[in-house]
């Protein structure tokens, strides 16, 4: 039992079978065809030598025993022979190939697969709905085990790739705005790395690897979608509102010290106020401001 809780019987392992090359065998078929001809024109002539006789009789069950073993293997893809159930090896070896008739053989590919999972809806780490979807690219690395330890490797695939999404997207939430947490939203990369882990690691018992995987569709679910939108622009407006602040306090720190220092004009508590007020108004309002001109005294 893994740490998931997942129960693993004795897994398979691939090994090497025992096959041959194709083309010899190949030749040896024409050499029977040669000899089942030599045999029937010998009888036609009426010449009925034991020779003769057992080249009429043995070359069919040679023809027939040669021809049940020929199979073909194409570049990236495997054959696993077995022997009345019990497992024999895989043929890896591409081109024409011959096994003796009595062993079955079953093709698995080994190529690159591309699959994409459908949306599935995920409760993030504070327990938001959001939709999520993934693309992988897997291929077989181990034929015995996807062919002997799962019933179906491929649909196999489809189920724990769901079941990885549904635990990475509950360990992280969806989106962090202050940026102090690993989100799904703005750590792709770290994200879809501890995604193909996850799917290593579900997949090794079927034999199966993946060599590359990332998020093709992220978002809020639709019924929460509209009211986590306003929050996100509320939450960029109060940042934008911080920043700005903070920039016009500095801006009215470096006014007063430059006017202080340069003696442009001596300013008491109530007028020093007065133009914090002032410049923060400016600096700070969405609007352009209207100057007013103050010809008499600020205590009139």
């Amino acid at each position: 039992m893994d740490d998931r809780g997942m129960v693993h019987l004795n897994a398979s392992r691939e090994r090497g079978a025992a096959t041959s090359s194709g083309y010899i065998m190949l030749l040896l078929l024409v050499l029977a065809v040669a000899l089942q001809v030599y045999g029937i024109v010998s009888l036609v002539r009426d010449n009925h030598g034991a020779l003769q006789i057992a080249a009429v009789v043995v070359a069919p069950f040679l023809l027939v025993f040669i021809l049940c073993g020929f199979y073909m293997l194409q570049p990236n893809q495997a054959a696993a022979i077995t022997l009345f159930g019990d497992y024999r090896g895989t043929d890896r070896v591409t081109g024409l190939r011959w096994v003796l008739p009595w062993l079955m053989r079953q093709k698995v590919s080994v190529r690159a697969n591309n699959f994409i999972s459908d949306r599935i809806k995920v409760n993030d780490l504070r327990g938001n709905p959001i939709e999520m979807a993934a693309q992988i690219v897997w291929r077989v690395v181990d034929t015995a085990q996807a062919l002997f330890d799962v019933d179906d490797y491929k649909a196999f695939v489809t189920v724990q790739v769901e079941a990885a999404i549904r635990t990475i997207g509950s360990r992280y939430p969806y989106d962090d705005f202050e940026h102090l947490e690993v989100t799904l939203r703005g750590n792709h990369d770290e994200v879809g790395l501890e995604l193909r882990t996850e799917l290593n690691a579900r997949l090794a018992v079927a034999g199966i690897t993946v060599d590359e995987c990332g998020f093709t569709h992220l978002a809020y679910a639709q019924e929460i979608a509209g009211a986590m939108l306003r929050r996100q622009q509320a939450q960029a407006v109060v940042a934008a509102r911080k920043t700005l602040v903070e920039g016009a306090v500095g801006m009215v720190e470096m006014a007063l010290e430059q006017l202080s220092e340069k003696d442009v004009v001596h300013l008491d508590d109530e007028r020093r106020a007065a133009m914090v007020s002032n410049l923060m108004v400016v600096l700070c309002g969405e609007r352009d401001t209207q100057p007013v001109v103050n010809t008499g005294s600020l205590y009139q």
